[in-house]
């Protein structure tokens, strides 16, 4: 095939989503050395644009050379040691990866779980920190991209601190499209992705370390089971040293310079609101057409909306319809979702007005043909209705 051949999709799935021109633009810049001057100047300002996003002073701030998945070995191999007790907190998939990674890692895993959908109350994590505690880290997802549920944070964070655990976060869905304050939580340890609400195209992954994160690393007996991770030395090159440690991926962090450039154009709460806004809509078209969401009504993340394919129909089929037929990408269900489930996402740049009206009549048409859904315009007037025209 001719990759100039490739036919424009518009993303709304669980990531990637949509690019903004500036950052493809910003990928074709001429690529120079991972030493060059120039490049570590545009690292420099990488870090500070990112210790903006996550509302943070962490010095060790940085984008990991790798997808969401690689931030959130990251932190689980730069903080856990054979033998460390880490708590994770399990209400979907991410959660159960984050279980995986800290097994590999030598660590002694607890888990308690909620109900795909649910979220944690603080007292749920400080009931099996009295059971089965003490723990050097209690890990949970903010965003759970499989069924679209937001987490609170603050009260876990209260409670895993004063229980003496670091707090780990999983915000690979949820940083730039809803509040994250790595600070103001007293998150020690955070992960991202960039192909998520940044709408930069995926291969790395911003990490963030408080003090006291820094502190257990450097108090380390062994040394950190992945190389490749390896805070100790990622740092040095990230930090005044300048070690070399590995050829930095160039061209993607122009990608993420310039992505992150844009978020802080629009401005962090203006983003949230955005973010809100396209949810609500969405969710007033989908409800209309008889399309149910997934995850606590109190707590539903705005740009991850995992919803009940209707009764009767092959949720596959759809979601090839919408490809084929209208260029729309949307998602479907994982582990107990699989096959149960759309995940339709506004991220970044997906999230506008134009998508939510654009998924909105393409479901609309396709479910009314299989007589699912009465008027097939229904979903589209609720949500411009929720816009207010």
């Amino acid at each position: 095939m001719k990759l100039s051949d490739l036919k424009p999709r518009m993303l709304m799935g669980p990531g990637p989503s949509d690019v903004h021109p500036r950052v493809l633009a910003a990928m074709s810049q001429p690529t120079i050395g991972h030493l060059d001057p120039q490049f570590l100047e545009c690292l420099n300002e990488i870090r500070n644009m990112l210790k903006a996003v996550f509302q943070t002073n962490n010095e060790l701030t940085l984008a990991v050379s790798g997808t969401g998945s690689a931030g959130m070995e990251t932190c689980v191999v730069n903080l856990i040691e054979p033998g460390d007790k880490i708590l994770v907190c399990v209400n979907g998939v991410f959660g159960q990866r984050m279980t995986d990674v800290a097994a590999r890692a030598g660590a002694e895993v607890i888990t308690i779980e909620r109900p795909w959908g649910a979220v944690f109350a603080a007292d749920d994590v400080e009931a099996a920190i009295r059971e089965k505690g003490p723990f050097k880290v209690v890990g949970i997802v903010h965003a759970e991209t499989s069924t679209g549920a937001a987490q609170p944070i603050p009260s876990i964070s209260e409670v895993a601190h004063e229980a003496g655990a670091l707090l780990l976060v999983d915000t690979v869905t949820s940083l730039g499209g809803m509040e994250v304050d790595a600070d103001g939580w007293q998150i020690d340890a955070c992960y991202s992705g960039t192909q998520k609400c940044l709408s930069c195209p995926p291969g790395l992954s911003p990490v963030t370390f408080s003090a006291a994160a820094v502190a257990a690393m450097e108090a380390r007996k062994t040394k950190v089971q992945s190389w490749y991770l390896d805070m100790s030395m990622v740092r040095a090159y990230w930090g005044s040293e300048r070690l070399y440690h590995h050829t930095a991926p160039i061209n993607m962090n122009y990608a993420l310079h310039e992505a992150l450039r844009i978020v802080l154009e629009e401005g962090l709460k203006a983003r949230w609101e955005r973010h809100a806004l396209h949810h609500r809509s969405l969710k007033a078209g989908l409800e209309a057409m008889g399309i149910r969401y997934l995850a606590d009504p109190d707590h539903q993340l705005p740009m991850l909306n995992a919803v009940a394919a209707p009764e009767g129909v092959h949720e596959g089929e759809v979601r090839t319809r919408l490809l084929d037929e209208y260029d729309i990408e949307i998602g479907a269900g994982l582990g107990a979702f699989k096959g149960k489930a759309w995940r339709i996402g506004l991220m970044g740049e997906s999230a506008t007005e134009r998508h939510v009206t654009a998924v909105l009549s393409a479901l609309g048409s396709v479910l009314s043909e299989k007589g699912i859904v009465k008027e097939k315009d229904a979903g589209l007037a609720a949500a411009k209705a929720a816009y207010g025209s």
